[in-house]
């Protein structure tokens, strides 16, 4: 797991206790300056599955300060050496076997919100790329060329909106749940806009073989959009590159859009349908599977009021996924030939 620099100021009179907490926490690698206006300042190297707790607990104390502020970056390079570091922290770690609290493995909730934050907002850049991904799309799916297409999953923004939808409905964060379904809507209907126009202009021929696939539903896409949903919460709650994730989502969700809006525009009306509805079933898996990944690796929120609120929120949102999951599924095999 990788390596954390914690910053934390702190008014003087609560140093004493701080190092109590860092104590309890069994951090050796920090050191301690003082500062300006009656505050010290905490520098901490610690292991990612380990701040959460330690953000956590100061925050309990110390959220109310107006002096209190905590500040984490990633750790690019140390002396001594990372793995000296890690070797360290993992000799403390056997010592507090017997401690009560279990960290989780993967990176603090802090930096997950900050993460999905970013990524949920709707920009002008998020709109561009979005405008670039269903035109290059179009033009693959005419053509019948998968690597056009590939071409414009990698260039597709959807990882992020979609996983800060999961994320506000594991943790019951509304603000961001409404932001990241903005973000999220604007996507389609920017895809969706691009490509009627372009199906309305352009001969579309139903039975090209990339678009004829998206107009029938099967398992395995089914089992695609599932794994693509728990491959982009793992890439972000587990800190790792997550552009391949990206462009793997992106595969699930704009070639069918895409399909809808083109058949759309040429008149095909009943195939559109069945394009639509395997977006929607891929949209709902992707955002399922998502939630269920962040439950499974513990991310909740920080007080016991806002959790209660979270799993009213979770529960609700399974519930209606998955039963629109059910009947959108259902009545496209039905209507299948």
């Amino acid at each position: 797991m990788a390596l954390r620099l914690l910053e934390i100021v702190v008014p003087e009179e609560a140093t004493g206790e701080v190092l109590k907490i860092i104590a309890e926490a069994q951090i050796t690698n920090f050191w301690l300056t003082c500062s300006c206006e009656n505050r010290n300042i905490f520098k901490l190297i610690v292991k990612a599955k380990k701040t959460e707790n330690l953000l956590d607990t100061l925050e309990k104390k110390y959220g109310g300060l107006e002096d209190f502020h905590m500040v984490l970056l990633p750790l690019e390079a140390s002396y001594p050496s990372t793995k000296e570091i890690e070797e360290k922290a993992e000799e403390s770690e056997k010592e507090e076997e017997g401690q009560k609290k279990k960290e989780p493995l993967r990176v603090s909730r802090q930096e997950l919100y900050h993460e999905v934050f970013e990524s949920s907002k709707l920009t002008n850049t998020y709109m561009i790329m979005i405008v670039l991904s269903a035109i290059v799309a179009a033009i693959g799916l005419i053509k019948d060329n998968v690597a056009v297409i590939i071409g414009a999953m990698v260039i597709a923004p959807l990882l992020g909106p979609n996983v800060a939808l999961s994320f506000a409905t594991t943790v019951g964060d509304g603000p961001l749940g409404r932001e990241a379904f903005k973000t999220n809507f604007a996507g389609i209907f920017i895809a969706f806009s691009i490509s009627i126009i372009l199906g309305y202009f352009l001969a579309i021929d139903p039975e090209i073989r990339e678009i004829a696939s998206r107009t029938v539903v099967s398992y395995a896409d089914i089992v695609l959009a599932l794994a693509s949903g728990v491959a982009a919460a793992l890439s972000i709650t587990s800190g790792v590159p997550s552009v391949l994730i990206g462009v793997m989502v992106s595969v699930a969700l704009i070639p069918p859009l895409v399909v809808f809006g083109l058949l759309l525009g040429s008149g095909n009306f009943r195939l559109a349908i069945h394009a639509l509805d395997l977006a929607a079933i891929n949209m709902i898996c992707v955002n399922l599977a998502g939630v269920f990944t962040f439950l499974f690796q513990g991310v909740r929120p920080l007080n016991w009021w806002e959790a209660s609120k979270a799993k009213r929120a979770t529960r609700y949102a399974i519930i209606i996924w998955v039963s629109l999951l059910i009947l959108l599924t259902t009545l496209l095999i039905r209507s299948q030939p």
